[in-house]
């Protein structure tokens, strides 16, 4: 099914969370950047791991880059970076530790996104998680180049 890439989508199990990730992989260009924000436990590092299999589907083990900070991937069409920015104390350090040179080189999904402040890329789509009882709602806000995308979810 093709949607705008904007507006809210409600998520009842991990496999849709997992799903809207991967239709994300699909959409995003070189240049760009997935921003995911919410609470711990919202399904950031699920929404992410859909994603980067979505762009790199012989990726089986994508692990979470809360201690390493960044995970690359070589993507089918482009590299895609992972950030964890939970542990910044500025967003500087989001860029001395490879930001600006993922999305040149290719695309970066980031956690904790609103750690950048206002240094956030501008072709980005803003993904902000909330619980919601047994689900999960994911709303959607594009930017820049993102604006008017649609989306096959």
């Amino acid at each position: 099914m093709i949607v705008p890439a904007i507006g809210d989508f409600r998520l009842d199990a991990e496999a849709d969370t997992a799903r809207l990730g991967a239709a994300l992989g699909r959409a995003v260009k070189k240049g760009e950047a997935i921003c995911l924000s919410g609470p711990l436990g919202a399904g950031k590092s699920v929404l992410a791991r859909g994603l980067i299999r979505g762009l790199s589907p012989a990726e089986r083990d994508v692990p979470s880059p809360t201690f390493t900070l960044v995970q690359f991937y070589r993507g089918a069409r482009f590299p895609i970076a992972h950030f964890d920015l939970y542990r910044l104390t500025s967003p500087q350090e989001a860029f001395e530790i490879g930001l600006d040179e993922a999305l040149e080189d290719g695309a970066a999904v980031i956690e904790w996104a609103e750690r950048l402040g206002h240094h956030l890329p501008r072709d980005r789509l803003d993904v902000e998680l909330t619980p919601d009882g047994e689900t999960r709602r994911a709303r959607l806000s594009p930017h820049g180049a993102w604006e008017d995308r649609p989306l096959d979810v």
